[in-house]
């Protein structure tokens, strides 16, 4: 009997015991999905009933915050579920299956729901409501399988406060009603809500610090609700930016370890504007592609060679003048012939080693393989790193400087491309204004604080060039490059008729799409987009601020960039360009005009 006591005890022992911290939080993530559910489905029930226009609106607008709820820990453990949820409301071509997948979530609800409600569009909204209901579900599944852990908990808190700034408060998923201030309020009160729970009996030296931004956040998004008018920039440096500080110290404090991966955001990033916070050896995708300074110093050797070059006439260097930022100023290179024109305007090489694709038509993943396309492209260069090799390795000063970089290789098509890549990566590195701007060690002036509250609201522009590497790698994660159609006019004054990316996977969304590109250091870059139509900044601005090709009257069916006119005055577009200024590394500032 006393041992059947004992067991007794024991079991009511255990039962009695708190849950890790880790598994409140997935209970309070289950139960956000659950009162998410019900909204959708009053939404729905809505819609079925025929119910008033402003009803509608409003419980969508509810029901959108409702995900907000579970965004962070959804995005983490479920990213395919979380973007059939949550996606940008635009076909998506699935290149391994040869087929584009249609839209769908609250994006795509969204457009049918506002600015007007019009019941014409019933039957496809309650189509589009019954499929979100459905994904719902399929995350309620799925969480039941979540195996968090508290160092994943705050590498998902972190990483919602880099999603507050890339993706919330800059409009990219609520492109039409623009209700991503009070979305960021529940964001913040999601992280403040798990937070919480780890200073249940705690002591944490910053806690209090942490708790008091978390407040001073949510004090300011309730008392500037203009989407426009919103001081973004004080908003990351003086509250996201010490926030993600704040969640930073406490794990560390709690001893609580960091994730061992490598990202292209390394975990060890403080805040998503830390000098070194990308990793540009997680974007190159092979261990032994590794950048040392040798194959830095070869590289940039090589680089500057006609060695590589069919008739020994023409280096990269030809086409990517160091003092221009690695582009040429021209509309268009001269191709090794002399007479015709390359394809595409030259692109900067400075700042490319955070992405995902490269060349304009996304046609390669890697940088080695950039620099094997363009050497073999018999407009370009017209070699062969084969023929290259065998040359090379009759040069006793480049067998040497190959046996420091290589020393277990020898010299062969891997290593002249790796030394290439490895050089250029070597030329992506953030010490612009705007990154010392963010890191408190420089100030803004009143028009280039301005521009970039622009920049990253009512222009729109980091909707596609994300903050902060400003090109279209997608973030918090940044592990996927984007493309868009832009409608962009050729010189007389049509669309261009070059199809881009149509002419690599041949499907009808690709049609004159082309990769987001970097705009770092773009006031050296002109001309400008893939055909150097844009002699001028003032020039490309105009072109977005009437709406893209459908703004100019042109057939772009499929065009990506919202065709309604910005409606930017004179002063807020040389605002823009005063920001934009702030892009440029700190070495060429010297030789600024």
């Amino acid at each position: 009997m006393k041992k059947i006591y004992c067991l007794l005890f024991l079991l009511a022992l255990l039962g009695c015991q708190k849950k890790n911290k880790h598994q409140e939080i997935n209970e309070l993530f289950k139960a956000d999905i659950t009162l998410l559910i019900e909204k959708v489905a009053k939404l729905k029930y809505s819609v079925q009933s025929d119910s008033a226009e402003a009803q509608i609106q409003r419980q969508f607008l509810e029901a959108h915050q409702g995900y907000k709820k579970v965004e962070m820990i959804s995005e983490y453990y479920s990213p395919a579920v979380s973007k059939s949820i949550n996606g940008p409301a635009i076909p998506e071509f699935e290149e391994n299956d040869n087929i584009t997948v249609q839209p769908e979530g609250f994006q795509v609800i969204e457009e049918l729901v506002f600015p007007k409600y019009d019941k014409k569009n019933k039957k496809e909204l309650l189509q589009e409501l019954g499929v979100l209901s459905a994904n719902l579900i399929r995350l309620e599944k799925v969480s039941n399988s979540n195996e968090l852990t508290d160092a994943h908990v705050f590498d998902a808190m972190r990483l919602e406060v880099y999603r507050i700034i890339t993706l919330g408060i800059t409009g990219f998923d609520s492109p039409v009603v623009l209700n991503s201030l009070p979305e960021a309020l529940v964001s913040l009160e999601t992280i403040e809500k798990y937070y919480n729970v780890y200073l249940e009996n705690k002591t944490v030296s910053n806690s209090k610090e942490t708790l008091q931004i978390l407040e001073k956040g949510k004090k300011y998004l309730k008392t500037n609700t203009n989407f426009n008018a919103f001081d973004r920039a004080y908003f990351i440096k003086e509250i996201l930016n010490p926030l993600s500080k704040g969640l930073f110290k406490t794990q560390t404090e709690l001893g609580i370890p960091l994730m061992k991966e490598q990202r292209g955001l390394k975990v060890t990033a403080e805040t998503l504007f830390d000098k070194d916070a990308f990793d540009p050896e997680a974007f190159s995708g092979f261990p032994d592609y590794q950048t040392t300074s040798e194959k830095i110093a070869l590289g940039k050797k090589l680089f500057n060679d006609p060695v590589l070059s069919g008739n020994n006439t023409r280096s990269c260097a030809s086409c990517h003048h160091a003092e221009k930022a690695f582009t040429d100023g021209l509309e268009r290179a001269v191709a090794l012939d002399g007479k015709s024109m390359i394809q595409r305007n030259t692109p900067t090489l400075t700042n490319i080693a955070f992405q995902r694709v490269f060349f304009a038509d996304s046609r390669v993943s890697y940088l080695e393989d950039q620099a094997v396309a363009v050497i073999k492209n018999e407009n370009e260069m017209h070699g062969s790193l084969e023929k290259s090799a065998l040359a090379i390795q009759k040069n006793q000063d480049y067998v040497k400087e190959f046996k420091k970089a290589f020393p277990k290789g020898a010299i062969n098509e891997f290593e002249i491309k790796n030394a290439l890549a490895s050089y250029i990566r070597s030329l992506s590195h953030y010490d612009a204004k705007f990154d010392g701007y963010m890191q408190n060690k420089t100030a803004f002036t009143a028009d280039e604080k301005a521009g970039f509250n622009l920049f990253a609201g009512k222009a729109k522009c980091a909707t596609c060039h994300f903050i902060p590497l400003t090109n279209g790698t997608v973030p918090p994660n940044f592990d996927r490059s984007e493309s868009e159609i832009l409608g962009t006019p050729n010189k007389n004054k049509k669309l261009d008729g070059d199809l881009g990316k149509f002419i690599i996977t041949q499907a009808a969304i690709h049609k004159n799409s082309f990769k987001t590109p970097t705009i770092r250091n773009i006031e050296l870059t002109a001309p400008y987009m893939h055909n150097g139509v844009y002699k001028t900044l003032e020039e490309v601005i105009d072109f977005y601020d009437q709406g893209g090709g459908l703004g100019l009257g042109f057939d772009v069916p499929n065009q990506t960039l919202p065709e309604d006119k910005l409606n930017l005055s004179d002063k807020e577009k040389k605002q823009l360009i005063a920001f934009m200024r702030t892009l440029t590394d700190s070495k060429y500032l010297e030789n600024r005009e």
